[in-house]
């Protein structure tokens, strides 16, 4: 038998047969069409969406900092910043006679933007393989619009947030800065960063290939404002401590300065400024000396600013009396080949003398009865060489020896403010607590509105005998530059050799003055540093003493701190004069 002829099937029944299963594969097709249009549609959607569907970030706006009767001193201001997908440009077809393609389309973004083409072009090479390209960051409304307004493909703006630093170079050393992605660089920004950001929130788009928006999703997190912060700063003393600080450094031809005013109560910092300074919303200049916080983080040897501590521990060792008398003749005091001087043989001193003068073999004397530890003593309880603590970046916490065993001439110079290291903070926190009756609070640059337990490192009595001896330095000694009229101001100035490679330069100096006022019950206490003055005048009654007069006189004002003064006295003010000897160890 023919096997084709046992299995043949006739031309209508196989037109049948493949029609029929042509039919039932439509018809399959078609259900399975229907089934996931209609019935299961939300999955073919979130399959296109997962494709489509971008998630953005909601930049969350920085927290603002502060001055402590609400004036801002760094804000965030929202911008624009034009991004581009390199990817999506280089897909378009290129003709151009029709004028199409992605060098059109360059051409056109150099035009609106103001750039070189070729430089723009080179750009986009560079990154086509990728998605998402910076084109300009931070830039005002009106001009973001203007280059979207030429609706390149693959071009979009995002939202960003810019800071700005309403007090400039004032206040750019306590404030610090951001970079461009808003992250704390310097000063308060940087020490609190974490403090300071936002939360960034989230939201989805649905986009085309070319980038462009379909159609909103939602928002999937919202944004969360970071945390505003409250500083101490007065930006009224902020202001007018600059203004001096810049002027006398101008005037004496300084290399740098600092100065700080600080709530004798509280332990708020009211005024902290440095030169030189920069601006934080021009960084296009910036120099990496100009950003240093020198209050906090420059050392120097405090010299006779602290004579009135070692007068404090003589007092407070049982040993001497307010009444007690020093013998300075001749005039010098010899360690083998180490010689300490003073201007001139005083004789027989009382301690207000002794700061008067400022003599250092007085002060030298007077440590070398007491214990071996009594004056460094003294310093460690004042914080001298421990930071302050503050949180802010780099702080020095200074050098105050220690020794098992002191050799006398360690002791000597100790007591007239040489051998250890201060920063201009750490010196201003020492008077304060001298101010404070002896009473020492932590230092602080948040606003507060009770002071924090302290603790009391010198007797009441004695630290307000030790400041009604101060006033003698302004009354009659070498800092008649700070008073103030209508005010009791009491203080000591200081006049110290800069250490050089090879030793003591004395041709360098750092002039110094650090009083607080008023005297009667005292409110503020004023630390003036003066690093390497030039001109004819160098010591710290000359060059320091009338910024602090000026700067004090104004904050006091300010700040309502009613005269102490009697009334007849008010309106006096002794003229400086000239310090009539050369020897730079003193005042």
């Amino acid at each position: 038998m023919n096997i084709e002829n046992s299995v043949h099937i006739p031309g209508k029944w196989r037109f049948r047969f493949v029609y029929g299963i042509a039919l039932l594969l439509f018809l399959v097709a078609g259900g399975r069409l229907f089934y996931l249009t209609v019935v299961d549609k939300a999955f073919l959607q979130n399959q296109g969406e997962i494709r489509a569907v971008r998630t953005e970030v909601i930049p969350a706006t920085r927290g603002m900092i502060l001055d402590r009767r609400g004036e801002p001193l760094a804000v965030s201001t929202p911008t624009w910043t034009i991004i581009a997908n390199p990817k999506a440009l280089w897909k378009l077809s290129s003709d151009p006679l029709l004028g199409i393609g992605p060098e059109v389309e360059i051409a056109r973004l150099a035009s609106v933007m103001g750039v070189g083409r070729t430089w723009l072009q080179e750009r986009f090479e560079a990154n086509k393989n990728r998605s998402f390209m910076y084109l300009r960051r931070q830039i005002p409304p009106h001009e973001a619009d203007a280059i979207m307004a030429a609706n390149v493909v693959g071009v979009s703006k995002t939202k960003e947030y810019k800071r700005f630093y309403p007090a400039g170079e004032v206040a750019s050393h306590v404030v610090g800065f951001t970079n461009i992605d808003d992250k704390g660089q310097e000063g308060i920004e940087l020490a609190y960063d974490k403090a300071l950001v936002g939360q960034p929130g989230r939201r989805s788009y649905v986009k085309d290939l070319s980038g462009n928006i379909i159609r909103g999703i939602g928002v999937e997190e919202t944004e969360r404002v970071g945390e505003n912060i409250e500083l101490s700063i007065d930006l009224r003393l902020q202001y007018l401590a600059y203004r001096e600080l810049k002027a006398a450094v101008t005037e004496h031809r300084a290399t740098s300065a600092s100065a700080v005013i600080l709530d004798v109560k509280t332990g708020e910092i009211l005024a902290m400024v440095n030169q030189p300074s920069y601006n934080p919303n021009d960084r296009s200049q910036l120099d990496y000396e100009q950003l240093r916080n020198r209050a906090v983080i420059d050392l120097f040897e405090p010299g006779s600013t602290m004579k009135p501590f070692t007068i404090s521990a003589a007092l407070m060792s049982g040993q001497y009396s307010t009444e007690a008398r020093i013998n300075t003749a001749p005039g010098y005091l010899r360690f083998g080949r180490f010689t300490i001087r003073d201007a001139a043989n005083y004789g027989v001193i009382d301690f207000e003398k002794l700061l008067i003068k400022s003599s250092n073999v007085g002060a030298s004397k007077v440590a070398l009865s007491l214990p071996q530890d009594a004056i460094w003593n003294m310093d460690y309880e004042l914080g001298i060489g421990s930071p302050v603590g503050i949180g802010f970046p780099g702080e020095a916490s200074g050098v105050l020896p220690s020794h098992p065993k002191w050799h006398p001439s360690e002791i000597a110079t100790l007591s007239y403010g040489y051998g250890l290291s201060v920063s201009t903070l750490q010196l201003a926190q020492a008077y304060m607590a001298l101010a404070n009756g002896g009473y020492r609070v932590p230092v602080t640059i948040f606003k507060q509105d009770v002071a924090a337990e302290g603790k009391q490192v010198i007797p009441h009595k004695i630290a307000k005998d030790v400041v009604k001896m101060m006033e003698g330095v302004v009354q009659r000694g070498s800092g008649k530059a700070a008073q103030i009229p209508g005010y009791r101001v009491a203080g000591k100035t200081g006049t110290v050799h800069k250490v050089g490679a090879k030793g003591y330069e004395y041709d360098q100096y750092i002039a110094l003055f650090a009083g607080v006022a008023p005297a009667s019950n005292p409110r503020l206490a004023m630390v003036v540093m003066i690093n390497d003055p030039k001109g004819r005048e160098y010591y710290g009654g000359e060059v320091a003493a009338p910024v602090f007069s000026r700067v004090m006189e104004g904050a006091l004002t300010t700040l309502n701190i009613y005269p102490d003064l009697p009334e007849g006295l008010r309106e006096v003010r002794l003229q400086p004069k000239k310090a009539p000897y050369q020897v730079v160890q003193g005042g």
